[in-house]
């Protein structure tokens, strides 16, 4: 049988009626094959050892519309299939060409799993619906948060780099002193995930303590054990730190709300090298090697349909249901970074994922959750638990 390769994608409803209206006899086998309770079978020939269910693609448009795919291997695999096993008298032709999506035509593409097929024919009616939304939204920022979360998601789920969050800390009354730094990072060997991290703290600057506008959180740590250096060391072990993940094919560094912590690293105090880091994250078969810049404020505005709000990390993590203690604490705060961008990255394609999230929270006509909405309802039920528990 031939073995076929990537050359481009075609959408999966274009499969569905191209298909079809070709068939003539063979309309049948191909109505078996393509039904959405068959694809996700173990048995169906596109199955894919490891993945539950069936593997499809989600593709992001130029203007920010998402497409279900298949890959143009999985097209060819198929009608080979069919013939090679007897239920086609000939190969079934290729839909049109005009069908094909080619890589140049996309932003973006990301695998998407799907279990059952009652969650494949959910997921098709919901894209629908989305597209819809978003071509009434004329939002740029937000076409650019949505394709910048799925192209996390490759990068991630094909354990692409390094992974490095960073924060600062500074002296609440100004910013200009710096009192701490901490990182984690997360990389993959034999295709197991090895994290690291660390918290240092500027010994000169210790006297300069927060509290009445920012937590004081710098001993407390949670990950291990804080260092105590001097700022000549707290200087060179930062820009050492950086010059190694630059030897790196691909590094990415990742913020929440960058500005401030890039700010930061271009201060005095620090003087980081930040030659050709990319705010254009990579893209296709095979990525450009270099510095990336990734941020998890973008990836949640993207998540929750915001083209230009930044939420704080602490509502970033209650909504994604990370668990957090001792924010303020640049090892902390850098730490939970983390822990969101890989909650995230790690999840379904955005518009799945928000639904999952946040079922029937979506702002009607649009692809917006109301968050300070729900937050209050939370609240209030919240409220509503403590003094029913107080009754009994």
């Amino acid at each position: 049988m031939v073995v076929p390769v990537v050359t481009g994608y075609y959408r999966y409803t274009d499969i569905w009626f191209e298909w079809h209206k070709q068939c003539g006899e063979d309309g049948e086998v191909l109505k078996a094959i393509l039904a959405h309770d068959a694809l996700v079978s173990p048995q169906h020939p596109l199955h894919v050892d490891g993945v539950e269910g069936v593997q499809l693609y989600i593709g992001t448009l130029k203007s920010g519309e998402t497409r279900l795919m298949f890959s143009s291997k999985q097209v060819e695999y198929v009608r080979y299939w069919l013939h090679a096993v007897g239920l086609t008298k000939e190969p079934i032709g290729l839909p049109y060409s005009d069908c094909l999506l080619r890589l140049q035509d996309l932003r973006g593409v990301s695998p998407q799993a799907f279990k059952t097929g009652g969650e494949l024919k959910n997921s098709v009616k919901k894209i629908e619906k989305n597209n819809k939304n978003i071509k009434k939204s004329n939002d740029p920022p937000l076409t650019f948060r949505r394709s910048s979360f799925e192209t996390v998601r490759k990068l991630w789920q094909n354990k692409i780099g390094i992974w490095c969050s960073i924060d600062f800390e500074s002296w609440e009354r100004d910013h200009t002193v710096m009192t701490e730094f901490g990182w984690s990072r997360i990389h993959w060997e034999d295709n197991e995930e090895i994290r690291e991290e660390g918290h240092i703290i500027v010994n000169e600057h210790q006297m300069y303590t927060n509290g009445t506008y920012v937590a004081e959180n710098r001993k407390n740590y949670k990950w291990g054990q804080s260092e105590v250096v001097s700022r000549k060391e707290f200087k060179s072990r930062i820009q050492n730190m950086l010059s190694d993940l630059r030897r790196n094919d691909h590094t990415f560094l990742v913020f929440h709300d960058a500005k401030e912590d890039i700010d930061y690293m271009k201060s005095a105090m620090i003087e980081a090298d930040l030659t050709g880091l990319s705010y254009t994250l990579p893209d296709g078969p095979s990525p450009k090697s270099g510095v990336f810049l990734v941020d998890t404020a973008d990836l949640f505005g993207g998540l929750q349909g915001e083209g230009t709000r930044n939420r704080g990390l602490e509502q970033v993590c209650n909504q994604l249901q990370i668990k957090t203690e001792f924010l303020h604490n640049a090892g902390n705060d850098a730490h939970y970074t983390l822990e969101a961008c890989k909650e995230m990255a790690c999840g379904d394609s955005l518009d799945l994922q928000r639904e999952k999230r946040w079922p029937s929270k979506t702002t009607p006509g649009t692809i917006t959750v109301n968050i300070d909405a729900l937050e209050k309802e939370e609240d209030a039920s919240d409220e509503e638990g403590v003094f029913m528990s107080a009754l009994s």
